[in-house]
């Protein structure tokens, strides 16, 4: 399949949402925070997981037109349980709940339990900084294990992202958004859809060797997914799973239970208005200035400038607002199939797609 303009892909994703019975709005956050992931080219995280959702959907895993829940209210501390609802309405809500804590109080601990897929965390952290706050987030998976710990041949936690958001004065932020194994399992996916092979540093199989076969991370029998950096992405990993799971209410991950489509995420939030740490001056002077130095670093061979966390993903959107977006076949099929599910025939979406 050809590339995909924004505006029908959005729509496309929209009308099988809304067939699962999510009121307006909600189809519409979920379709435009989906195909927003696919701009900045978190594929991974974007349309092609509508199949994933329809099937949590009518499995009873993800439940619509939810709200965050407000368990414990201490001002500046917030405890706050997802219902199942779909992440991207969750998540957006859970924000704004808590940047107005963070603005009110000059920071605010907020963790979200029992969201259904809060999808790329880093829209999280660029909700934030938008509203002038630095951000840190550490998020755990209730799902299928898919990834190993260090020293471990099996599968035993999720990809647990960890993000931060920082806001540089007169320039775009800092996004580090990151999961915790050595990719996303969504790229998996995409690389197995796509009929490609992927780095052995990804990918053990289901005896516990390197494999760059991606369908050990897709289909039975499954391998596991690799943390990055050896143990210090397990470290993380584990970090994620405790803070975002165990302290937020959410839960760990501690079964065998590979049958069940939703995916949950619980997450640990911490929100910062720099000016009020009373540091606020020199914090302007000093982001702006190391990001400075670190631009004037001679470009290594292989590269065509030095980058921080943020901009890859602001380069790709604005590539592909201009040229659109490649779903592949194999995906294509997918999304058709899941939307049949819920009564919406193929000629509708192929409809969707034409100029």
């Amino acid at each position: 399949m050809s590339s995909i303009k924004k505006s029908p892909l959005t729509k496309v994703v929209e009308t099988i949402v809304s067939a699962g019975g999510s009121e307006a709005r909600e189809a519409r956050i979920v379709a435009e925070n989906l195909v927003g992931a696919n701009l900045t080219g978190h594929d991974s995280h974007g349309v092609g997981m509508i199949p994933r959702y329809v099937d949590s959907l009518l499995e009873g895993g993800l439940v619509v037109n939810q709200h965050p829940k407000i368990v414990f209210d201490g001002g500046a501390m917030l405890s706050l349980d997802g219902q199942s609802g779909y992440g991207q309405v969750i998540g957006l809500e859970a924000m704004e709940i808590g940047i107005a804590r963070a603005k009110q109080h000059g920071m605010c601990v907020m963790g979200l339990g029992r969201s259904h897929h809060l999808c790329r965390i880093g829209q999280w952290a660029e909700q934030a900084v938008a509203a002038g706050l630095i951000s840190l987030h550490f998020t755990n998976v209730i799902s299928r294990s898919i990834v190993a710990p260090h020293g471990g041949a099996d599968a035993r936690f999720g990809t647990n992202p960890m993000t931060v958001g920082i806001p540089i004065p007169n320039q775009p932020p800092f996004i580090l958004d990151m999961a915790t194994s050595n990719v996303a399992q969504g790229k998996v996916r995409v690389a197995h859809n796509k009929r490609e092979k992927v780095s052995p540093e990804w990918l053990i199989d289901d005896k516990g060797n390197p494999t760059s076969d991606p369908r050990f991370g897709v289909i039975e029998p499954f391998g596991a997914l690799r943390t990055f950096g050896l143990h210090k992405g397990y470290g993380l990993a584990v970090v994620c799973e405790l803070l975002g799971g165990a302290l937020t209410g959410g839960g760990t991950w501690h079964s065998d239970d590979r049958s069940r489509k939703r995916v949950w995420n619980g997450m640990l939030t911490i929100l910062i208005d720099p000016r009020r740490l009373g540091t606020g001056d020199s914090f302007a002077t000093e982001t702006t200035e190391f990001l400075a130095f670190l631009r004037q670093s001679p470009v290594a061979p292989g590269f065509d400038k030095v980058r921080i966390a943020g901009d890859p993903e602001r380069e790709t959107r604005a590539i592909r607002e201009r040229d659109g977006i490649s779903v592949d076949d194999n995906t294509w099929e997918e999304i058709v199939a899941a939307g049949a599910k819920l009564k919406v025939e193929r000629a509708v979406l192929e409809k969707l797609l034409q100029p």
